[in-house]
């Protein structure tokens, strides 16, 4: 899957976010860029997300607070319908936002849009985890007001995040009113939208469901906590929200009377109950009833809004602190009395705490995580700071997932619906493999628990074994579009390739005792159900694979797509790896697997067969490998002359348009050349390199690493540093358009993989780590560090040497660096001397298609197009662009 359009770098669209490498820090307020600072400030944990909205809710692109897996599901209505077309589509439920806190000084609101803001400063700290605000305000009176802001989702806990507000008055006193809001903006209409191209159908977006979704059920509330439940309208799931609110003023305390709760009537047959409590006090030991200077406070309550609002006098240079705390469960079984005990049992254990504790177990949480998976470049300003950008959103969709996929988008907003698509199996998996195994073992088994429903489909598709789903949340497919989503059986292969390193890196064969073998396994069967065997030309006999989509949803429903039968290929051969490996390993559960899923031992020399028989596309007129095995008799699209306004293609043209040309969507023999990189030879990757990359649109923001990583292994430098830029900061400077929907988590992760994979030259074919570097010739060094088989390892990769070390484990490792062997043993350090940076071939002075050409450049140059190739297009299917 993926998306969008690159723009032309001749105008630098860069931010300034400061020059700190930890923090990004924006000062001022841009409405118009409201929603790309939401995605760029969103906090995550995996399991719960929390878009960067302002506190007093405007200026605004789309509020957003989110829990993974939390879906409702929905019939989809096809025009004309089909056996076996998707028939439920799923969709992210934007939750009850606890975000929203309200100030009235002297009854007038502090509204960021319209009222005299002299300063504003906010800074997310990708060290602490979290998201701080500084605002000066002058009212109309003349008053100036100071609101200092702190949010965090915890790591720790991962139900659980906090918001801290204090507010003073710096001239005299005032009257001061903190209403603090639990709003339910999926059904009340408030969400809003915010991307590029409004007004076209993209599907990129989150659909929009007119229907109610969220049911209210039962409700508490008691002093300074609310906690409320609802149920997923036609999901089922459930959720529960609960919020405690600690008030302070001024060091000693101030008491805060309690006025009871209004509003519960109005609950719409929800069951609502409530206890009202007594006096609610910042001060222990006082007695009910009101004091001279006392703050009062009262909560009102609806269906869909709890609001608890705090009432006094501030007085002039004392500080008044709100500290919410939140708690969000949600299931697919338990009932919403359960989810309530949850919620309540949840803030009563983080209320039992010092309140700076909290903050202080993430500090020590993202210690950890920098400590394995930060990546140091001595590269030039700002590098740095958007590289650790990148880790930190990987961090924040992965690290407490538990179980569960990670979206698309992570939890940063709604675009794609929060969908789990292949690209985290293949952009995201080796990161958390190398970093953190216990979080791609996490991510794993949220694929083994859709095993069930991918059998189900490949029933469905009348395929033997397992077809996981292209799209999805509940283990569904949901993609409507046959063509570019059950037609792509590449999942298959990606999710069993991200298995394979996961255990080839860490050694755990328990988790494939625990059950994980039935992903190979299944998935071999269906390779070996859906191809089939023919006779060539030269008497030979092939396997090939018709009828599939590759990685590129330009290009639909071929035969013989290289990507799927390279990878298909790998997939047949590691589940007849792992089964005879369980044969001679564990032969107990070798016998209870076969009993288990009555596998036949001649079906797994039929695996090995069809894998040596596989088919992959060569072209001998032209010295490529082609897409697919009628790829090169399309006509080229003249990428050239197609003008950025009807870019990305998805968005302007029909797909059979699209279809009838060589143009690609996003890298995908290019992308079999990294994935299967000890199959290729490097002079096949060139040649394959300068085709394909003329013809990739970079419509997709997965292109970029891919292209980036080969263009530096067969010495295109200067062109690989292009991409790995681009790749950097395509959140960061919105240069896809529309990163308002959220983070390409993806290309996140694809950072990482150029730069260890890129710039490193780290392979781990075979089941052994080797690297062939190719620093950038500006950079001084990169350093980082790996997991392999329980051991640490620290590389520094300098542009005359590489150097290792185990900083944690006790057995020796032995590594390859182009072409030797290397022991590194625990406590001796090795060094390796480097005669180079690689092969360097100068500036491609071709049409790099996905980031366009430089000023100056033609396009496609006569010699990448040889005679044999189709004449590009003389009728370009362009059109005006304002029809």
């Amino acid at each position: 899957m993926t998306d969008e359009h690159v723009e032309s770098p001749v105008n630098d669209p860069r931010r300034d976010f400061g020059d700190d490498p930890w923090r990004l820090v924006v000062r001022g307020i841009d409405p118009e860029l409201a929603g790309q600072d939401e995605t760029l400030f969103s906090l995550g944990n995996g399991y719960l997300g929390m878009r960067g909205n302002h506190e007093e809710g405007l200026p605004l692109g789309s509020h957003g607070t989110f829990v993974n897996g939390l879906h409702e599901t929905w019939r989809i209505q096809h025009a004309e319908n089909a056996y076996g077309f998707a028939e439920h589509g799923q969709t992210i439920v934007n939750a009850p936002d606890a975000k929203t806190i309200r100030i009235y000084v002297d009854d007038e609101r502090l509204n960021l849009e319209s009222s005299d803001i002299l300063d504003v400063r906010r800074v997310l700290d990708m060290r602490n985890g979290t998201l701080t605000r500084t605002l000066l305000w002058m009212t109309p009176t003349g008053k100036r007001v100071r609101v200092e802001t702190r949010r965090m989702v915890s790591f720790v806990s991962r139900h659980m995040a906090t918001l801290e507000m204090r507010i003073t008055v710096l001239d005299a006193d005032a009257d001061l009113t903190v209403s603090s809001l639990l709003v339910n903006r999926q059904d009340l209409g408030s969400v809003r939208a915010e991307s590029a191209g409004e007004g076209l159908a993209d599907p990129r977006k989150s659909e929009q469901l007119t229907e109610r979704i969220l049911d209210p059920g039962p409700a508490v509330h008691e002093g300074g906590r609310s906690v409320v439940s609802f149920r997923v309208h036609d999901s089922g799931m459930t959720l529960g929200v609960g919020v405690d609110h600690e008030f302070h003023v001024g060091e000693e305390g101030v008491p805060v009377v309690f006025d009871g709760v209004t509003g519960i009537g109005t609950d719409s047959g929800g069951g609502a109950t409530v206890s009202a409590g007594g006096l609610f006090e910042t001060r222990p030991g006082s007695a009910g009833g009101s004091y001279p200077g006392a703050w009062h406070t009262r909560v009102e309550t609806s269906p869909d809004r709890t609001r608890h609002m705090f009432q006094g006098i501030a007085r002039q240079g004392r500080t008044v602190r709100l500290v919410k705390t939140v708690a969000y469960h949600s299931s697919a079984t338990a009932g919403l009395p359960e989810l309530i005990d949850r919620c309540v049992h949840t803030l009563e254990k983080i209320a039992s705490e010092p309140s700076e504790e909290r903050w202080e177990r993430q500090r020590r949480f993202l210690d950890g995580f920098w400590d394995r998976s930060d990546v140091q470049a001595d590269a030039e300003p700002g590098v740095q700071q958007a590289i650790r950008w990148n880790l930190f959103q990987l961090a924040q969709a992965t690290a407490r997932a538990d179980g569960r996929g990670v979206p698309a988008k992570g939890l940063t907003g709604s675009g794609y619906s929060g969908h789990y698509f292949w690209d985290s199996d293949i952009y995201v998996m080796p990161f958390l493999t190398y970093t953190t195994p216990f979080w791609a073992r996490n991510v794993l088994r949220s694929r083994h628990r859709m095993l069930p429903q991918a059998r189900t489909r490949a029933v469905m598709l009348n395929e033997e074994g397992a077809l996981f789903p292209w799209r999805t949340i509940n283990g569904e497919e949901a993609s409507a579009y046959y063509a570019a989503g059950t037609a792509a059986y590449h999942i298959n292969a990606d999710i069993t390739y991200a298995l394979a390193r996961y255990v080839a890196a860490t050694g755990d064969l328990q988790f494939m005792l625990s059950g994980a073998c039935d992903i190979p396994i299944e998935t071999a069967r269906l390779w070996a159900s859906l191809g089939f065997w023919r006779t060539e030309r030269d008497g030979t006999e092939a396997f090939h694979v018709h009828g599939v989509t590759g990685p590129d949803e330009y290009t639909t429903v071929v035969n013989d797509n290289l990507f799927t039968n390279v990878m298909a290929r790998f997939n047949l051969r590691f589940a007849v790896e792992i089964v005879r490996r369980l044969a001679d390993e564990a032969p107990h559960a070798y016998a209870e697997m076969l009993e288990r899923l009555g596998l036949d031992p001649s079906e797994v020399d039929a695996w090995q067969r069809a894998a040596e028989g596989m088919h992959v596309p060569y072209s001998d007129a032209m010295g490529i490998h082609p897409q697919d095995s009628h790829f090169l008799d399309r006509e080229v699209w003249d990428l050239a002359a197609t003008p950025p306004e009807q870019k990305p293609l998805l968005l302007h043209f029909h797909p059979l348009v699209i279809y009838r040309f060589q143009v690609l969507k996003q890298a995908d023999v290019v992308l079999a050349l990294l994935l299967a990189s000890d199959e290729f030879t490097r002079e096949e990757k060139r040649l394959d390199f300068e085709y394909y990359d003329a013809l990739t649109t970079g419509d997709s923001t997965l292109s970029a690493v891919v292209q980036s990583i080969i263009a530096a292994e067969v010495g295109y430098r200067e062109l690989a540093y292009r991409y790995f830029d681009h790749a950097l900061r395509v959140d960061l400077d919105n240069l896809h358009l529309n990163s308002a929907d959220g983070v390409h988590i993806a290309s996140a992760g694809g950072v990482w993989m150029t730069l260890v994979q890129g710039f490193a030259g780290m392979r781990d074919a075979r089941r052994r780590l080797s690297f062939d570097p190719r620093l950038p010739a500006h950079w001084g060094g990169l350093r980082f560090k790996l997991e392999w088989r329980d051991s640490r390892i620290a590389v520094s990769l300098e542009q005359r040497r590489i150097g290792f070390e185990i900083v944690e484990g006790d057995s020796p490792v032995t590594v390859r660096v182009r072409g030797e062997d290397v022991e590194i043993r625990p406590g001796e350090p090795r060094e390796v001397e480097l005669e180079d940076q690689g092969p360097d071939l100068g500036t491609f002075r071709g049409l790099s298609a996905g980031i366009l050409p430089r000023e100056g450049d033609s396009g496609i140059l006569p010699d990448l197009l040889l005679p044999e190739v189709p004449v590009v297009t003389t009728s370009i299917p362009t059109r005006p662009v304002e029809w």
